[in-house]
């Protein structure tokens, strides 16, 4: 395959983020049963502090403001969040927007005991979103410094899910799978069950799964060296080159190092496998060694800590 055939198959397996808006009746019924979780984990059957305050029947103006810089994600949910509610709500950024200390991300409108029992929740939304999105976005800024043709994606690892992938998608990186039915990962537990080593397990596990590849976005297949890495290209090629449209064939590179991960590149090159498949990186790769891994020209790098270990990008509700 040549350059653009490899960025389209890139993209075609990892980058779906764009199917994730409220205009997607799946995702939205997932937005919507997650918020009224929160919302009732938070409030219970009431507000016990605007209850006790005796606050009296009236509306308030709040605003959202940033206190850091940072890209914006979780704005239509919460715009669709507080709206359902009956409040009026302004944004001045969209979704996947810079953002800097002090800005005005929007206006809100409303009953001020409203604002206020929505206050959490609605924060929740898109200061985790936000945090993805903004971490998303550096670790692919130190990824393009190395290679133009590497990507960052992300993992399974989420805590909420479609929204951690959305927020994934409006930092510039990949969603991944967005489920376990969209998409045939054969891990090394699921190797362990097709023979002792990888050398004998890959051909026979991807020999059977093959055959039900009609409706997966990609097969990807775990190794854990270079030689299982070359044992894999081969079988992808041998399965693919009576195929007459590209399929997407992934090799998962777990928790190699840099210099095992070059090693495994130029076997897949001297045995002509580069042009049969796509790479990825997984395992061990940090903020401080990801330009490294970059280097190495593989095509995705996926960073769990993305969506397992966010930190929240801070933004408050604050009354005028």
């Amino acid at each position: 395959m040549n350059t653009r055939e490899r960025e389209q198959l890139v993209r075609q397996a990892f980058f779906r983020g764009g199917e994730l808006t409220l205009d997607n009746p799946e995702y939205r019924n997932f937005v919507e049963e997650l918020c009224d979780l929160l919302l009732r984990s938070d409030n219970g059957s009431n507000d016990l502090s605007v209850r006790s305050l005796g606050l009296p029947p009236g509306w308030s103006i709040a605003r959202i403001i940033a206190k850091a810089d940072g890209i914006t994600a979780g704005l239509a949910e919460f715009e669709w969040l507080y709206r359902r509610a009956g409040v009026q709500i302004q944004l001045y950024k969209k979704d996947g927007a810079l953002i800097q200390n002090g800005d005005i991300v929007g206006e809100i409108r409303g009953e001020s005991g409203s604002l206020l029992s929505l206050e959490r929740v609605g924060l929740n939304l898109i200061q985790r979103m936000s945090g993805i999105a903004t971490a998303t976005h550096r670790l692919q800024q130190v990824v393009k410094s190395q290679s133009d043709s590497t990507y960052v994606i992300g993992t399974r690892k989420t805590l909420w899910g479609a929204l951690d992938k959305r927020a994934l998608h409006l930092g510039g990186g990949g969603t991944h799978r967005l489920s376990l039915g969209d998409a045939i990962i054969v891990k090394n537990n699921h190797l362990r069950l097709f023979g002792s080593t990888e050398q004998e397990a890959v051909p026979k596990a991807l020999e059977r799964v093959w055959q039900h590849r009609e409706g997966a976005v990609f097969i990807e297949v775990e190794v854990r060296s270079p030689e299982a890495a070359v044992t894999t290209g081969k079988a992808f090629q041998q399965l693919t080159k009576k195929e007459a449209t590209p399929f997407p064939c992934v090799i998962m590179f777990d928790n190699f190092t840099v210099q095992t991960a070059r090693e495994a590149f130029q076997a897949l090159q001297r045995e002509c496998l580069w042009g049969s498949v796509l790479t990825e990186i997984s395992g061990g790769v940090t903020e401080s060694n990801i330009a490294e891994f970059a280097a190495t020209r593989v095509d995705v790098i996926s960073v769990g800590a993305l969506t397992h270990s966010v930190k929240a990008l801070d933004l408050s509700q604050t009354f005028e």
